[in-house]
Formats: C-alpha cells, structure tokens, sequence
C-alpha cells in the first residue's frame, strides 16, 4: 500500500463508486473493509478491499478508477489480486517438461531397485560374478564346511541302510533273517528227535537182554 500527495483525491475516495462494482461480480460478503490503494503509473488509481472468498488468503478486490479531466471518476478494471504474502498457485509448467521429469524420475526409481537388490543378494552370500568364494573364506569357516559335508555324509549312509530294507520287512525286521534263523530252529529239532529216536532204541535192547 502506497500513499502520494499528487494522487487525485476524487479516485482515493471513490469508495462508493468502486464497492458498486464489485457487487456486480461477487456478494458483499466477500467483501471486506478498505485496504489502502496504489497509485498507478498513468495517473489512475487502484483501491484495494479485503477479500472473505475462502481459499485465498492474502489476497485483494482492486478496483482501478479513473478521471479524464474535469470528468467524475469512472470503473477502468475490477479484478481479484494477490497481495504481499498470498498463498499463489505454483508456476505453471509444460506439459512435455513434467512428463520429461516424470520419466527421469522412473529411472532414478528403477536404478534405486536394482541396486537394492544386488546388495541384498550380496548380503545373503551370493559372490558376484567373476569373484572366487572360496579364498573369501577364512579358516574357521572352511571348519564349519567340513562339519556340514561329514554330516551330509552320515545322513547319505543312514539313507543308505534304510533302502536295504525291501518291501517284506515288518517294523525294521529283516524277514529274511527270521527264516533263516527259523531254518536253524528246524534242524535242531530233527537232531533232537533223531537223539530221542536212538535212546528208544538202545532202551529196547536192555529190555530184550
């Protein structure tokens, strides 16, 4: 807001005269008390009104009047304006400039991803390519490989006892094993009926004598 003596002092107080215009373009209650004015450049004047629009803080009415001579003061323009700390929208950009940045800013995304990932892999244990594995690998670590392949190699011959076991064994019992040991059993019972067999015998000969 600026004040100059050589202001005419008809159009600083043209109060009524700029109200009325501006009733014709928005109601009266968007519109606030006086707010000072500014002296244009040729010679005419832009009185400023508060502004009760909601969503535009900080912002004017102006109304610029005018005289030509000896003339009352007349309506040049009535328009809505910002004033010094109004909320103002952002600088409009080309449509083919934000797509660019867009684009540009899916890449940085893209490349951010692939780096994420390699380093996760690379924390997981996975040697990058062209590097040996092996010689990163310090002497406690190679210990705790050996462990793993002794273990690898018991469970391979646990597998392996288990697959001896055929389809006619019951609970883990060979039943293999069960009839040979029932063959035993049969020959020791021949050989004792053939003991008993000869007993009877040499008893039938002292009953003879």
């Amino acid at each position: 807001m600026t004040s100059k003596r050589d202001a005419d002092e008809r159009l600083i107080g043209a109060h009524d005269l700029a109200l009325a215009a501006l009733r014709e373009i928005t109601p009266s209650s968007t519109i606030g008390p006086a707010a000072g004015y500014l002296l244009e450049e040729d010679g005419s004047v832009s009185l400023r009104f508060a502004n009760r629009l909601p969503g535009y803080p900080g912002w004017h009415w102006t109304v610029t009047v005018a005289r030509v001579e000896e003339s009352d003061p007349t309506v040049l323009e009535v328009e809505l304006l910002p004033g010094e700390g109004a909320l103002l929208a952002p600088e409009w950009v080309p449509w083919v400039e934000r797509l660019a940045e867009y684009r540009a800013h899916q890449a940085e995304l893209a490349e951010q991803a692939a780096a994420d990932a390699a380093g996760s892999e690379s924390v997981d244990g996975i040697v990058p390519a062209g590097l040996d594995g092996a010689e990163e690998l310090d002497d406690d670590e190679l210990d705790e490989l050996d462990e793993l392949d002794e273990l690898d190699e018991l469970d391979d011959d646990e597998d392996h006892e288990a697959d001896i076991l055929h389809a006619g064994d019951l609970d883990g019992v060979d039943i293999d094993e069960l009839d040979d040991s029932g063959d035993d059993l049969d020959d020791e019972l021949d050989d004792a009926d053939e003991l008993d067999d000869a007993e009877d015998d040499d008893a039938e000969d002292d009953d003879e004598e």
